[in-house]
């Protein structure tokens, strides 16, 4: 903690220096209060107080803070020398033309702290755990509540946004085009990242749908391996693993581990829902997946006009029911079948037992993300309607298509339709984060960039405690990252205090490019090298660059050819359309004919992916010469 505190206070005096004012009496309340109060000051209070002034800034008005003391003139005293370059001292009113540095310090230096990766205390994750039963409980009472009309409502919008995606990816479905894919990941019948090419249990749901001898072997000459397989009955489906992983100090983050039968065939309905999703046009500008970047555009603008508003949903994936899922692919019995089979129906919650779950599907769920942006997407467009009074035509829906878009639980809508939009969300089970949702001033936030009036108002966060010994390998990647991302955002000198950090830890750390794999710092003079390369005669220097192997895991056999095969069908999707004539082998969703030569750049061909696979245990950095570029 001294570390961080040290940190802060280099930040908060250069901070001071660039806003023309001190910072030594809020820099002894830190220390003072850290002292005190240890470290959940910095990365839970700290926050609250900066999460405060975010909403100040977007009321345009000061309030009340319990946390810290006023001063005579209304203003807090802690970080007053910021906030009085913000806010009028006499009224707390937002000033006319704030000192736009002096808002990315008060964002700097309380946020910087609020989403460090450090294990929560189990009273902590006891309260997560119950949250999550409780979203369950609340998606239980919506599903009773609701009324036939509002489902009726939701099919119709729903059905006008994705009724040309739904008949492709059912078209998918039902002639068997699609192909499946394992992941990485955990798993929660704990397969290892091979072992998942042996998988020994199927669910008979799944079996209707994506029959095991099409997706499990690679070809019918290896029919005799499904004699190992066990198809389970849907009351003997293993359930989803609820587990908490690191999020913040005051909060876990609470995911499901799904079984490697659902998450495999998801995988496949995900994939056809990417390839077909790209044919849309209209749904490429409402709904992003990869690019993150139109949100934030439209949060600047929104920041500058006002004319559209970010909203933020809490828990947004676990508040999604099921029935809404059903409603929305009613229509479409073959994708409707296919999507119902790959969901788990049960969690096994820790402390808690086995659940059957109201809700569509957790974080872990291939399908979560898309199947939530779509059901958000035909909510916010249910609410443009209703305020608008009109029935939704497909034309009206292309209207907004420069002022609607939606990643994940992030939202963006016009601001004159935002208190019917928020409604909507609410009465369907959706709760809108208050603390991250903006649209009255000038504070607009999205997809992890702040604007404020047009200025970018982002701040740099710490992900990692600060590295002791070079042995800190995951402290010390972080660290290096931070000390760049701050020297780029113009904190030269706190990126300096960290160089003498770093520096007490590596025997070597040189300026590289942003490009380089090495460990290095980024300056404004650009790479330094000592040595060219005997061969290639390019710069080399010395420097330490991550080193993560995966785990030992050898696959033969049947499961090593599906595994290539697979791997080959990702690469050459579009040899699906061939005509299968004379076929060499029969992936499931495509035929290969005899002869074709694209095997011989196909990813299957990693070296030792075979031998070794999965995601590394642990990460090292090692020493050597590397190119500084």
């Amino acid at each position: 903690m001294k570390r961080l505190m040290s940190l802060w206070s280099q930040l908060a005096e250069e901070s001071a220096s660039r806003c023309c004012t001190s910072a030594t009496a809020d820099i002894n309340t830190v220390r003072r209060r850290s002292e005190h109060e240890g470290l959940s000051f910095l990365t839970i209070t700290l926050p609250e107080y900066g999460k405060a002034i975010q909403k100040w800034l977007d009321h345009g008005q000061v309030e009340i803070n319990p946390s810290f003391t006023t001063g005579r003139r209304g203003l807090p005293r802690f970080l007053g020398g910021f906030l009085s370059r913000v806010f009028d001292q006499n009224t707390g009113a937002l000033l006319d033309e704030p000192c736009i540095d002096s808002i990315i310090a008060l964002r700097q230096l309380t946020l910087v702290f609020g989403k460090i990766y450090l294990p929560c205390s189990r009273a902590r994750e006891k309260k997560a755990i119950l949250g999550f039963l409780k979203c369950e409980q609340d998606v239980r009472q919506f599903d009773a509540e609701i009324s036939a009309k509002d489902f009726a409502d939701f099919k119709r919008v729903s059905n006008l946004l994705f009724r040309s995606l739904f008949t492709r990816m059912d078209s998918d479905i039902y002639y068997g085009e699609v192909l499946p894919k394992h992941g990485p990941g955990a798993v929660a019948d704990k397969l290892t990242s091979n072992g998942k090419y042996r998988l020994k249990s199927w669910t008979r749901r799944l079996d209707e749908v994506f029959p095991s001898y099409e997706y499990l072997i690679p070809n019918l000459r290896f029919v005799e391996e499904l004699d190992q397989v066990s198809i389970l009955e849907p009351g003997a489906e293993q359930p989803v693993k609820v587990v908490s992983v690191p999020k913040t100090l005051k909060t876990p983050r609470i995911i499901a581990i799904e079984p490697t039968c659902m998450q495999y065939t998801q995988q496949a309905i995900y994939r056809s829902f990417l390839v077909n999703f790209d044919r849309d046009e209209l749904l490429k500008k409402l709904i992003g997946f990869d690019d993150q970047v139109p949100n934030q555009d439209l949060a600047r603008q929104g920041s500058i006009d006002g004319l559209t508003a970010t909203l933020d949903l809490s828990d947004a994936s676990d508040r999604v029911s099921n029935q809404l899922v059903r409603a929305m692919l009613s229509d479409w019995p073959s994708l409707n079948r296919a999507v119902d089979a790959a969901r788990s129906r049960r969690a096994d919650v820790p402390g808690h037992g086995v659940i059957r779950l109201a809700k569509f599907a957790s974080m872990g769920s291939a399908l979560c993300f898309p199947i939530e942006a779509m059901v958000f997407t035909t909510l916010i467009f249910l609410g443009i309607e209703r305020a608008l009074n009109v029935t939704m035509t497909r034309d009206l829906l292309s209207k907004f298509s420069d002022s609607v878009r939606i990643f994940g639980d992030d939202l963006i809508v016009p601001e004159e339709f935002v208190r019917t939009t928020v409604d909507t969300l609410q009465h369907f089970g959706a709760v809108v984060g208050v603390d991250k949702s903006f649209w009255t001033g000038k504070f607009r936030e999205s997809c992890g960039a702040e604007f404020f009036n047009g200025h970018d108002v982002s701040l740099v966060r710490v992900r990692q405690a600060l590295p002791h010994t070079v042995a800190d390998a995951t402290e010390v990647i972080a660290t290096v990252e931070l000390r760049n991302l701050l020297f780029m955002r113009g904190y030269w000198k706190t990126a300096s205090w960290l160089d003498k950090l770093l520096t007490g830890i590596l025997r070597y750390f040189p300026a590289v490019a942003p490009t380089s794999s090495v460990l290095g710092r980024i300056n404004s003079l650009g790479y330094q090298f000592e040595t060219l390369d005997s061969s290639l005669h390019s710069p080399l220097v010395r420097g330490y660059v991550v080193k993560a192997k995966p785990p030992s895991d050898e696959l033969v056999g049947a499961g090593a050819l599906l595994k290539c095969l697979l791997k080959l069908g990702e690469d050459q999707e579009s040899w699906s359309s061939h005509t299968p004539d004379i076929p060499l082998y029969q992936l499931p969703g495509t035929t290969l004919e005899r002869g074709s030569t694209p095997w011989l750049h196909t990813k299957a061909n990693d070296e030792q992916h075979l031998e070794r696979s999965g995601r590394p245990k642990r990460v090292s950095i090692k020493l050597g010469r590397h190119r500084p570029f």
